[in-house]
């Protein structure tokens, strides 16, 4: 099986965490992208307008998408500390290397 990661911040180059400087100083060995009008957050139904631990970013989520693009799961975390299981993740990949297109998630 053949995987990639991705990390995508709802964040602005120079917003609040410095996610630039951040990368400058920490280089990373993975696609790590900012999005900063928060484009790609809201299309996931990811944005996270207001509550008690967040103003204006994302929900923490883990997505598994196939080859051509297509989510085969997603999970929404509820609020900044709530990760996807990872066995779940495991699992939503072994689908997608045995060919199961069968989508899955919370």
């Amino acid at each position: 099986m053949r995987a990639g990661l991705v990390y995508i911040a709802a964040e602005k180059r120079g917003g609040l965490w410095k996610p630039a400087k951040y990368l400058k100083d920490h280089p990373s060995s993975f696609p790590f992208l900012l999005d900063e009008d928060r484009a790609v957050t809201k299309a996931y139904g990811l944005y996270h307008r207001l509550g008690h631990d967040a103003i204006r970013i994302a929900h923490p989520a883990t997505l598994v998408v196939d080859r051509v693009g297509v989510v085969r799961y997603i999970y929404r975390g509820e609020n900044q500390l709530d990760r996807a299981p990872i066995d779940e993740v495991m699992e939503a990949l072994k689908h997608l290397a045995t060919g199961n297109r069968a989508s899955l998630g919370s």
